[in-house]
């Protein structure tokens, strides 16, 4: 069964820097488009970053310049670097992964999330 393990949430002043990591098993991650989400308190899941299969990246405009996805295929771990951060920038944030079985059938997974708060 497939499995995402986020690590390296924690508290943080502004202007500071963390960087998550999202383990996964169980799945062929090398071919899995992987995204970032965040989710703040009373708010909606967003999008934070992608990387696909081919390394190909896109970002939330809140966090272009500032975050870099990238991937490790050899250690099935995705990462998000996170500079410069801001209060706002204060949510849980998700692993996600997306892939696609031989039959064209779509799988994902989600990780259970690490917490990032970011003090003013």
């Amino acid at each position: 069964q497939a499995q995402l393990v986020e690590s390296g949430g924690g508290l943080v002043q502004a202007g500071g820097a963390l960087t998550l990591s999202c383990a996964a098993s169980g799945t062929t991650f090398s071919t899995n488009t992987m995204t970032w989400y965040r989710q703040a308190p009373g708010k909606q899941r967003e999008l934070v970053a992608t990387i696909t299969s081919g390394g190909i990246t896109n970002y939330a405009d809140s966090v272009k310049g500032r975050f870099t996805i990238t991937r490790d295929n050899d250690k099935n771990t995705v990462y998000l670097k996170m500079n410069s951060l801001k209060p706002e920038d204060t949510a849980v944030y998700y692993c996600h992964a997306l892939g696609i079985h031989s039959d064209l059938s779509v799988y994902d997974y989600w990780g259970q999330g690490t917490q990032v708060t970011v003090s003013s």
